[in-house]
């Protein structure tokens, strides 16, 4: 059967042309209804897709081409860059200043630390000295402290020993420098009966004629070289009026050095009845010899004086071991007693020992002076033999301790070993002084000293301190 040609389509109704300047209606507005395509025949219809309904027209117009704004030209956004670069950099700019400044602030200077105690004793244990089995016995160094004693602090007699305190009064009262010789003392007729009046007991004494004239040097020679009781009631009377004005004297003396264990009853040490110990008698051996014209005297093997000529020292230990003076004394009460003083050279240095070994036995004066110096001999040989050089810091020992603000440490140690003389267990002041050491300290630098005596120590680091890190310097607060 022939198959009948499809119909043409419908015919699509033209629209007018819209005038100039005015929109088509519907163009880009309206929805158009897809065409319907007439089905073949024998077929159904085949349905077209919907499509989305458009908006409605807008009354408003779109802005024809010459009121749209123009984008921005090259000075415009040359501006905005500006306006978005100079801020930035400003920032960088302050921010870079912040940290050179941080970098460049001056370092906080570091902390010194030390170890060293303000008292310090020599390492080891004191020796026993070979004290006396009898009586006391006392021993004192100038400038390091007391070495020890024996028998205690019970006054005993000290016989001539007195006449130490005669003289330290008449030289404090009439004092002599040099060779002076003082003044004139004339001889009365009473010091002449007072002379007769000792003989018969015994005594030390020195012949004196009325009307002698006999300087005060001399008469302190007849006090202190032969032990002239005649010659120390006559010096008490002439520098004090009377004896028991000098009496007076002599226990207001004793009193202001603080012997407390001490009394004098006479200006010569004959009676009994003035008493001491040896510890006190220290006290006033170190207070004479300090004068110059003192020493010289008791360190006189002997001498010229008026009426009795050549006197003599009944001191034998002159000369030995140092010894330069200072006084004997012996009494049957008292026995045999002496109060010394020698010299001590130790690692280039010279000491002056002071010491006094009271009451010994013996049956008369001789005897009691040759156990006294036996005695004394043994002590200066083993004071010999104890007091040297000890090492009192050693620099191989840390000392200190520097530590920076950022927290490097380094030790400090004496640049050599700190040493003094002494004797083992002698407590011996140490004086620290420290310096500033500044931010960082290199190795070896000296951060201070200490000193001990007249002995004088640098300490210095051990090693250098780290420098800061830069993270430390740009983190720390001001």
């Amino acid at each position: 059967m022939p198959v009948p040609a499809p119909a043409p389509p419908p015919a699509v109704p033209q629209q007018p042309r819209p005038a100039p300047g005015q929109a088509r209606p519907g163009a880009g507005f309206a929805a158009v209804p897809p065409p319907t395509v007439p089905p073949a025949a024998g077929k159904a219809a085949i349905p077209m897709p919907a499509f989305p309904a458009q908006p409605a027209p807008s009354s408003v117009q779109p802005a024809p081409p010459s009121a749209q704004p123009a984008p921005p030209g090259p000075g415009r956004r040359r501006r905005l860059l500006l306006a978005v670069l100079l801020p930035a950099i400003l920032l960088i700019a302050l921010a870079g200043s912040g940290v050179a400044v941080q970098l460049n602030r001056d370092l906080p200077a570091a902390t010194l630390t030390t170890t060293v105690a303000t008292t310090l004793k020599i390492p080891g244990k004191f020796p026993a000295l070979p004290w006396p089995k009898s009586g006391s016995a006392e021993l004192m160094i100038e400038g390091l402290g007391r070495l020890g004693g024996s028998g205690g602090d019970d006054p005993k007699a000290i016989g001539s020993v007195a006449k130490v305190m005669t003289a330290y009064l008449v030289l404090k009262s009439h004092p002599l420098s040099g060779d002076e010789e003082g003044p004139t003392i004339t001889v009365t007729q009473a010091d002449v009966a007072d002379y007769q009046s000792r003989i018969p007991s015994g005594q030390s004494l020195v012949p004196v004629r009325a009307g002698e004239k006999i300087t005060e040097r001399e008469a302190l020679e007849a006090l202190m070289l032969p032990s002239a009781n005649n010659v120390a009631h006559m010096l008490g009377v002439w520098d004090a009026g009377s004896e028991g004005n000098f009496l007076t004297k002599m226990n207001d003396a004793a009193a202001e050095l603080g012997m407390k264990n001490t009394h004098y009853t006479d200006p010569s040490g004959f009676l009994p009845t003035t008493v001491s110990t040896a510890a006190d008698q220290v006290i006033l051996g170190r207070a004479a010899i300090k004068d110059p014209v003192f020493a010289e005297i008791v360190a006189l093997d002997s001498a010229e004086i008026p009426v009795a000529g050549t006197i003599r020292n009944y001191n034998a230990l002159l000369g030995e071991q140092g010894v330069f003076g200072i006084k004997t004394g012996s009494t049957d009460e008292a026995g045999g007693n002496l109060v010394f003083a020698a010299r001590l050279e130790v690692a280039g240095r010279t000491l002056t020992l002071v010491g006094a070994v009271f009451n010994q036995p013996g049956a008369h004066t001789p005897e009691q002076l040759a156990q006294v110096n036996r005695v004394v001999r043994k002590l200066l040989t083993a004071v010999g033999n104890v007091v040297k050089q000890y090492t009192l810091l050693d620099d191989a020992r840390p000392a200190g301790t520097v530590r920076t603000a950022w927290g490097s440490t380094t030790t400090i140690s004496p640049a050599t070993p700190l040493k003094v003389i002494g004797w083992p267990g002698l407590a011996v002041k140490v004086k620290t002084t420290r310096a500033i050491p500044g931010a960082e300290v290199k190795s070896g630098q000296v951060v201070g000293n200490v000193q001990a005596a007249d002995v004088r120590v640098d300490l210095s680091t051990d090693a250098a301190t780290t420098p800061p890190s830069l993270w430390w310097k740009l983190t720390r607060r001001p």
